[in-house]
C-alpha cells in the first residue's frame, strides 16, 4: 500500500508543524545588555574567536565570564583589561586550567569610548561583575594608549597581575 501525495502532504505539513512552538512553550527573552553599544562593538570584533556570548572557542581565545570581572576590581587588572584590547596579546594562557594559544589582534583602531563600552559589556554583560564595581572609562583607556606596547608584553603583564589576584 503506497501513502499517495495526501499521506506525503500531510507528513510535509505535520514537519512545518512541529518548527512552530506552542504558546505554553515559549522561551524567555534574552535581557538586553545593559551596555548595548559595547555589545555592538564587542559583536563586531571579538565574537568571531571568544564566541556570542563570551564562552571562548577551545584551544583558540579564552572565555571571557568570570577573569574580566575579576580584573576589573583592581587598578592593575583594569590596566590589563585596556592594554589587552588596545594592544592585543599573544601566546599560550590558561584560563581555567584549560589551555589557548591564540593571538589577539589589536583594536587601536578603535577609538577610546568605544573601547571602553566594549570592555563594560564584557564585565558587566558577560562576566556579571557586581554593582559595586566600577565601569571602565574611556579616560583609562587613553592614558593606556599613551603608553604603547607590543602583544608579547601584554601577556607577560598578564602574569604579574594574575598572581597579584590570586588567579
Amino acid at each position: 500500500m503506497s501513502c499517495g501525495s495526501s499521506c506525503r502532504s500531510a507528513a510535509a505539513a505535520m514537519a512545518t508543524l512541529s518548527l512552530i512552538a506552542p504558546p505554553w512553550c515559549s522561551s524567555v527573552e534574552p535581557t538586553a545588555p545593559n551596555y548595548v553599544a559595547g555589545a555592538t562593538a564587542f559583536q563586531a570584533n571579538c565574537a568571531v574567536c571568544h564566541g556570542r556570548d563570551g564562552a571562548g572557542t577551545p584551544s583558540l581565545a579564552p572565555p571571557l565570564s568570570s577573569y574580566p570581572a575579576r580584573y576589573a576590581a583592581s587598578p592593575e587588572g583594569r590596566r590589563q583589561l585596556a592594554i589587552t584590547v588596545l594592544y592585543g596579546m599573544f601566546g599560550e594562557v590558561v584560563v581555567d586550567q584549560k589551555h589557548y594559544n591564540f593571538k589577539m589582534p589589536d583594536f587601536t583602531r578603535l577609538d577610546d569610548s568605544a573601547l571602553a563600552a566594549m570592555l563594560n559589556f564584557v564585565i558587566f554583560d558577560l562576566a556579571h561583575a557586581p554593582e559595586s564595581t566600577q565601569p571602565l572609562t574611556s579616560e583609562e583607556i587613553a592614558a593606556e594608549r599613551r603608553q604603547p606596547m607590543d602583544g608579547a608584553a601584554v601577556r607577560e603583564r598578564r602574569v604579574s597581575v594574575l598572581a597579584a589576584l590570586g588567579l
